[in-house]
């Protein structure tokens, strides 16, 4: 597998070598959107049937691929610099010039389960649309849909060498970690890997989105409904296997009985099943091994004085949607990524309580809070340490043009697409002395 990767790596750089102006670019990926678009249900299927989303849930990945692509195509055709100033220091007078952007090179990409077309398209279409060349590592759990695009793209007119989709395990992903050609990489993924791969990377940029376990506010003037449906929606996605799914939710206390009441009522009536079943709202775990861990997980703050307000069962892979209150600092539903269909409901008094507790953890990717408050809201958007903070709806909301990433332990960089070209460009300076007239 690893040879594989250095041929990859091979082909790009000389892929490189030829003239790929941003017109070609643009057309290449205007025209693999509309392929997408044109094969919707064959990569909704090929999604639901790896196991990651709900055939519902999966027929929502190719129109938002596209969107992605096409929306690389254009900022692609918008890579700019400016001029500089050489003035305005003494002795430069004639000095004139200006800074541009230029591909960084070979792009490698690590790719989780979830989200597989979304997460290639966001990886892939800002690195062509910036000039470079991609080496794509697929998750071994959902390698059909990123294969299929690989195709689509090719099919596009996608210059060879430009892009290659390869599969494999650690040993692929730690062979583009650790080839030095590859000038940039971008990994989405637990922090444990994220780690690895800072520790084994060597001189190159780093593009690191290593999950979070967001926290929701809601005080007593929010409009509960539309909280509870929001919430529920966050938390219970694509079975809670989403980095932006909600994860733990503190309630001021005037309110807080009423929304966990409805909550748990919300997630009960959602219907477990099959992802290929039309109407199963609810799937299972990418493997039985994660519903084991979550399974795992709630015994242990049940254990510590943890209360189920609803679900807490297995069977296989699908793990009910689960409503927990009570749960203990400490525990790793309170303080890691479950990373399953699991919330954990929490008290509070005040908003200063809140958002103490909703930053005393090592992640912040989003945060979000429920509010009529101006005021309060605008304290939340100060004070709550994410790379993003969404006022009355749920953390797992993105937009694709959004500068998608955290802070602390939940990654470096930003994706979403004109940040992420710019993080997959270099800047060089031009600088003329001219002659005295």
């Amino acid at each position: 597998m690893p040879e594989i990767v250095r041929r990859a790596v091979d082909e790009a750089e000389a892929a490189l070598r030829f003239d790929f102006p941003a017109h070609a670019r643009y057309e290449v990926l205007q025209r693999a959107a509309a392929l997408v678009e044109a094969r919707q249900e064959d990569y909704a299927w090929s999604i639901a049937r790896e196991g990651s989303k709900t055939i519902r849930e999966a027929r929502r990945e190719p129109s938002r691929a596209a969107n992605i692509l096409r929306l690389s195509a254009e900022e692609g055709r918008r890579i700019a610099g400016e001029t500089l100033p050489f003035d305005s220091r003494k002795g430069s007078e004639n000095r004139v010039g200006y800074y541009m952007r230029v591909p960084a090179g070979v792009i490698g990409a690590i790719a989780p389960f979830n989200d597989p077309l979304a997460v290639a398209a966001h990886k892939i279409g800002p690195a062509l649309a910036a000039g470079n060349a991609i080496v794509y590592k697929s998750s071994p759990l959902s390698r059909a849909a990123p294969e299929m695009l690989g195709r689509d793209l090719m099919e596009a007119g996608l210059p060879a060498g430009r892009l290659s989709v390869v599969d494999g395990g650690d040993e692929a992903g730690e062979a583009l970690v650790r080839d030095a050609r590859v000038r940039v990489l971008s990994f989405t993924g637990g922090v444990a890997t994220g780690e690895r791969i800072a520790a084994a990377a060597g001189i190159k940029k780093l593009l690191l989105e290593l999950g979070s376990n967001s926290p929701v506010i809601v005080l007593a003037d929010a409009d509960l409904p539309r909280a509870v449906s929001a919430v529920c929606d966050g938390a219970f996605a694509q079975a809670g296997q989403n980095c932006l799914g909600v994860q733990r939710v503190f309630v001021e206390d005037s309110v807080y009985r009423e929304f966990a009441t409805s909550l748990a009522n919300a997630a009960g009536r959602l219907r477990v099943g099959s992802a290929l079943d039309e109407s199963t709202d609810v799937c299972g775990l990418i493997t039985e091994a994660q519903a084991v861990r979550v399974e795992r997980w709630v015994r242990e703050a049940v254990e510590s004085g943890a209360r189920v307000l609803t679900g807490g069962r297995r069977d296989d892979a699908l793990y009910w949607p689960t409503v927990l209150e009570g749960v203990p600092a400490g525990a790793k539903l309170d303080c890691e990524e479950v990373y399953g269909p699991v919330v954990s409901l929490y008290s509070v008094r005040t908003l200063d309580e809140a958002i103490e507790r909703a930053n005393a953890v090592r992640f912040g990717l989003h945060a979000a809070i429920f509010t009529e408050s101006l005021n309060n809201a605008f304290r939340a958007i100060r004070e709550l340490r994410a790379g993003a903070v969404i006022v009355n709806d749920s953390t797992d909301y993105r937009l694709d043009v959004m500068p998608f990433g955290g802070v602390k332990s939940s990654g470096i960089g930003r994706e979403g697409i004109r940040f992420a070209i710019e993080e997959m460009t270099e800047i060089k300076v031009v600088c003329l002395n001219l002659r005295h007239s």
